[in-house]
């Protein structure tokens, strides 16, 4: 249980990323060019193809302006209530 809880939270963090982008109106390649990333990576990313490093996350939701704390967090709570949902 514990490593699919793992695998939600990740995919949760994906989902996430990609809501805040869109949210902003940041294109994959304003994004990537903020961040240092090459947009392959971020589309990977969100796509959840690659976890990505703590480095990474980094650059990610600082070039967002968004705190890296409130995401995990964000994906822990959503996750928990996705198990549960799951698990009724």
């Amino acid at each position: 249980p514990v490593n699919r809880d793992y695998e939600t939270i990740c995919s949760e963090v994906a989902r996430l990323l990609k809501q805040a982008r869109e949210a902003q109106e940041i294109s994959l390649n304003a994004l990537s060019e903020r961040a240092g990333l090459s947009r392959q990576t971020i589309t990977f990313i969100e796509q959840e193809l690659r976890n990505p490093t703590l480095e990474t996350l980094l650059r990610i939701t600082t070039a967002l302006e968004i705190d890296l704390e409130e995401i995990i967090a964000q994906a822990r709570k959503n996750s928990r209530r996705d198990v549960r949902k799951t698990s009724s």
